[in-house]
């Protein structure tokens, strides 16, 4: 358990919401993890420079629940520069959804998955019993308000410095990244390199090493 009475008001009781994120976990539950994977780079990056272990992100949203289907959103440049990182993503069992980067005249560049992962979460919602977001984007707002309105469990995990307060509170519970940074962050210098899993093996244990892929359960 998180030391929750050693911290600040504000810090308090976000650690209490993130404790509340894996007590109401139920091993019954079928989840499906949708990750905006610009978000999470770019909020890791701004607040901490330093890279997201995916591999621990998606641990953590799932818990001790059945994962059905866990999918990385990228964007892909012309150089193809970003196949080593969407590699590693599918070594950790994590599935791509992949749009090329769109340049326009001015320079500027766009690859906006905003709709297309709202439209994959809608799909899948009938078939699961929690959506978890791993974004920290208010545009999702809508989304959420619209799953738990049609009976699904709909759940955030993101850094809270990054997180949108609205997004933070229509969820069903919020998980802060940031409470646990070196948990979710990849250790300067080990690039790839995953840390301690959400559940730490016990000695003696004969659980598997979280240390690998965690395997996906397709359950329909």
């Amino acid at each position: 358990m998180y030391s929750i009475f050693f911290r600040s008001a504000a810090t308090r009781v976000l650690a209490l919401h993130s404790y509340i994120f894996m007590l109401t976990q139920r091993p019954d539950q079928r989840v499906a993890v949708f990750i905006d994977t610009q978000n999470m780079y770019h909020s890791a990056k701004h607040i901490f420079n330093r890279k997201v272990s995916f591999a621990n992100l998606v641990e953590a949203a799932v818990g001790p629940r059945i994962l059905t289907r866990a999918i990385a959103y990228v964007a892909k440049s012309k150089d193809n520069a970003e196949q080593g990182f969407f590699d590693a993503l599918q070594q950790q069992g994590i599935e791509l959804k992949i749009k090329d980067v769109q340049e326009f005249s001015s320079g500027a560049k766009k690859a906006d998955w905003d709709v297309g992962m709202a439209v994959d979460a809608i799909a899948l919602s009938p078939k699961v019993d929690v959506i978890v977001l791993a974004t920290g984007d208010g545009d999702f707002v809508p989304l959420v308000e619209y799953l738990k309105g049609h009976g699904v469990i709909c759940e955030v995990v993101a850094f809270k410095e990054s997180t949108n307060a609205k997004l933070r509170e229509v969820a069903d519970s919020f998980l802060d990244m940031s409470l646990e940074s070196d948990q979710f962050l990849i250790p300067d210098g080990r690039p790839g390199t995953k840390r301690k899993a959400v559940a730490s093996k016990s000695k003696g244990s004969s659980a598997p090493d979280k240390d690998l892929p965690r395997n996906i359960r397709i359950t329909y």
